[in-house]
């Protein structure tokens, strides 16, 4: 009779949870209809369409030429946003599922579905790791909070794939709590999606996993990396050359993203110095940080990972608002 009951109350949650992501998705499908964007989607989108049903290379001037159309309405002119494909191309593992749908406004819907799950699953996993117990008003207000503030927003209105890069973070150093170690390198694996961003996280938790002989999360990691790697070498041979190519022509259409740049804009005569200056201070703060943090225990090594995430936005290397989701546990900690 209780495994009776017991299936009951699985069948009408699981018939529960059908119906609240088909109304979520419905909700966002009404408003991408009415309100065109998702450009950073759209992006990727476009791209992994042309390489999986077209063969074409996400990174050709053709595939620039469709998003620009699409968006424009006509090719990008001079300073305007050149709209480009500048991921790695294993990043299409992530984007494939929605590229296989030919409505764009419905992909675009169920890629808001993911975003915003994947929010509220980064606000919970924040507050977990960094063992912050707030009751259940503050808990509400703080998931809430993730997904209204600016940068929650800014990337779900966009469709930027990073709410989705730091939910893998929290996620794979949940793992790492738990030690499930090759989960944990798995999904920092998937994190390279965006380099820019966990370029500097990888270096750190790679001096860590070996000053802690954490050897099958690095076995994981790098092994996911070069198998992902491996694979899209398969599909384009020299994808690295033309990835790099477009990570070079990246700043030159997109806003100022790195302290140099911001400074050198507001203070021609001493800005790049000051820049340059400040972004030398945090990476000798993060050596040294890096190196005290080798024996500490769990809460002395998110601290430094805050730090870490904290201090990548702002050591040379290109960014911009949307990117600051990935802070989010860094204000859990706080």
């Amino acid at each position: 009779m209780r495994k009776y009951r017991d299936l009951q109350i699985w069948l009408v949650s699981a018939v529960g949870l059908v119906i609240f992501l088909a109304a979520l998705t419905y909700a966002n499908h009404y408003y991408a209809v009415r309100n065109p964007g998702g450009t950073d989607f759209l992006v990727h989108w476009v791209g992994s369409r042309a390489l999986i049903i077209d063969g074409i290379s996400p990174y050709s001037d053709e595939v620039a030429g469709r998003i620009q159309t699409m968006v424009y309405g006509r090719l990008a002119q001079a300073g305007e946003h050149q709209l480009r494909v500048a991921y790695p191309l294993y990043s299409i593992s992530i984007f494939l599922p929605f590229a296989l749908i030919p409505d764009f406004n419905l992909a675009r819907a169920i890629w808001m579905s993911v975003s915003e799950l994947a929010l509220v699953g980064l606000a919970i996993l924040s507050m977990r790791l960094t063992d912050w117990k707030p009751g259940f008003g503050l808990t509400v207000g703080f998931i809430l909070f993730s997904i209204f503030w600016y940068h929650g927003i800014r990337p779900l209105i966009n469709g930027n794939a990073v709410i989705l890069v730091a939910f893998l973070l929290v996620a794979g150093l949940m793992a790492l709590r738990n030690r499930a170690d090759e989960l944990a390198g798995v999904l920092f694996a998937f994190m390279t999606i965006k380099p820019q961003l966990a370029l500097v996280f990888v270096l750190y938790m790679t001096f860590w996993g070996i000053s802690n002989q954490r050897w099958r999360m690095l076995g994981w990691l790098y092994g996911t990396v070069v198998t992902l790697a491996g694979v899209a070498t398969l599909l384009i041979p020299d994808w690295i050359l033309q990835n790099l190519r477009e990570v070079v022509l990246y700043p030159k259409y997109n806003p100022p993203g790195t302290p140099a740049a911001i400074f050198a804009d507001w203070l021609p005569a001493t800005g790049a110095r000051i820049g340059l200056a400040l972004s030398i201070i945090l990476i000798i703060i993060l050596i040294v940080e890096w190196f005290l943090s080798r024996r500490f225990e769990f809460r002395g090594f998110m601290w430094t990972v805050c730090l870490t995430l904290t201090a990548s936005q702002w050591i040379g290397i290109q960014t911009d608002p949307g990117n600051f989701i990935i802070l989010l546990p860094v204000l859990a900690l706080i």
